[in-house]
């Protein structure tokens, strides 16, 4: 999780092939899995977005070809470190009569 802007916008365009002033949303998991950065470009620059995570990981979905394209949905849920993959909402309330 050394890389700031520069290197991340880098990696977004080398390694995965994407245009980082695309508008989309690129996001790098650090290898513990408690960190998060998103980088985004908002038509003016770009926005770095950080989170460490004091307890947990962020779940991480499988990428078979290096990126994994995720709903806005899956984002906010990864952002928030839930994992959408196996969500636990519970049973709903019992009814009382």
């Amino acid at each position: 999780m050394r890389k700031g802007i520069a290197g991340l916008a880098a990696l977004a365009q080398d390694v995965l092939r994407q245009n980082p002033a695309s508008g989309a949303v690129f996001a790098f998991r650090g290898r513990r899995g408690d960190r998060l950065k998103l980088l985004y470009w908002d038509g003016q620059g770009f926005c770095l977005y950080y989170k460490v995570l004091e307890r947990g990981r962020f779940p991480w979905p499988v990428a078979g070809d290096g990126a994994a394209r995720l709903t806005s949905a899956q984002l906010a849920m990864l952002w928030e470190g839930i994992d959408w993959r196996r969500p636990d909402w519970g049973a709903p309330p019992a009814r009382v009569s």
